[in-house]
């Protein structure tokens, strides 16, 4: 019995975590748009500070606030680092890449992501994955390969890549971190998320401020805003430090991993990107080596 809940509770989260990823792939588009009239960091920044506030003012309706209070000096520095490599680094990197990087692009460069977390989850974490988890991540990228062939590089572009380059690393070291925050459960996913939050939301926005100002914004651009801030940040991040708890953090990042299908998704429906065979034959070997990682993490 008690292998069967620990089973389920395991398909619930990667169910949950598929779910917040489809939310953050629908951001691609919203920050596209957002980007036209409002500066990169200034933007990131109001996202996140918005996002902020919901999630303290939740936080301290529900009481999760309190078990701030028993948090070591540990717990804080693992929240404010959380803080600076989720928000401030990778998803500033990636606002101010999409001002020279096509959205895809930024999302191929990010499901290199499982290779770094594989060499930092050891040391940091004491999780070694196993050789099935490796086979499915090594399908992953010759899925990834297959949907982005042939990839060239433009000259405009490399400025963005080098940003993404940074974010990489911001994303793969916040999975590990992310993972340490929520494996132990002793402080609620709500309370890890408006911490680290609100941490790299003052960097984004008092770096976007400083820097490139505060446009006029109208009430298209306040709409972008405050659904990105509510839902696919406030709401989304909850969820998916909710399911880091149940998720080691190579599974959780190759889940995260499938965003580069879902990319691809809306930006078909949206954009009217065309999709080759060659890409849906991409999309299926990403699928399967994300099922398969997931699969042989059940131990």
């Amino acid at each position: 019995m008690p292998e069967t809940l620990r089973c389920s509770a395991h398909t619930r989260a990667v169910a949950v975590a598929l779910f917040v990823t489809v939310l953050w792939s629908s951001s691609y588009v919203l920050v596209e748009v957002g980007l036209r009239s409002i500066p990169a960091l200034t933007f990131a920044g109001l996202r996140y500070g918005l996002a902020a506030v919901v999630l303290v003012a939740a936080m301290g309706y529900r009481g999760d606030h309190r078990a701030l209070r028993e948090a070591s000096g540990r717990d804080w520095d693992v929240l404010v680092v959380l803080g600076v490599l989720l928000y401030a680094l990778t998803q500033g990197a990636q606002f101010v890449a999409l001002q020279h990087l096509p959205p895809a692009t930024v999302s191929l460069v990010l499901t290199f992501t499982p290779i770094v977390v594989a060499v930092l989850s050891f040391p940091l974490l004491g999780e070694l994955p196993n050789g099935r988890q490796l086979g499915g991540i090594a399908l992953l990228f010759v899925g990834v390969a297959a949907y982005f062939h042939p990839f060239t590089v433009p000259a405009s572009e490399v400025f963005g890549l080098a940003v993404m380059g940074v974010g990489l690393l911001g994303n793969a070291l916040a999975a590990v971190f992310g993972r340490e925050a929520n494996r132990d459960a002793h402080l609620p996913s709500l309370a890890v998320t408006a911490v680290s939050t609100s941490v790299g939301a003052a960097l984004l926005l008092g770096t976007g401020l400083l820097t490139q100002g505060l446009p006029t914004l109208g009430v298209d651009e306040w709409a972008i805003v405050g659904w990105l801030a509510v839902v696919n940040t406030a709401f989304a991040f909850t969820l998916w430090n909710r399911s880091l708890q149940h998720l080691s953090a190579v599974e959780s990042s190759v889940v995260n991993n499938t965003m580069l299908v879902q990319v691809g998704a809306f930006g078909w429906v949206f954009l009217g990107v065309s999709l080759t065979p060659l890409d849906v034959a991409g999309m299926v070997l990403v699928t399967v080596g994300v099922v398969g990682v997931q699969v042989a993490g059940r131990r």
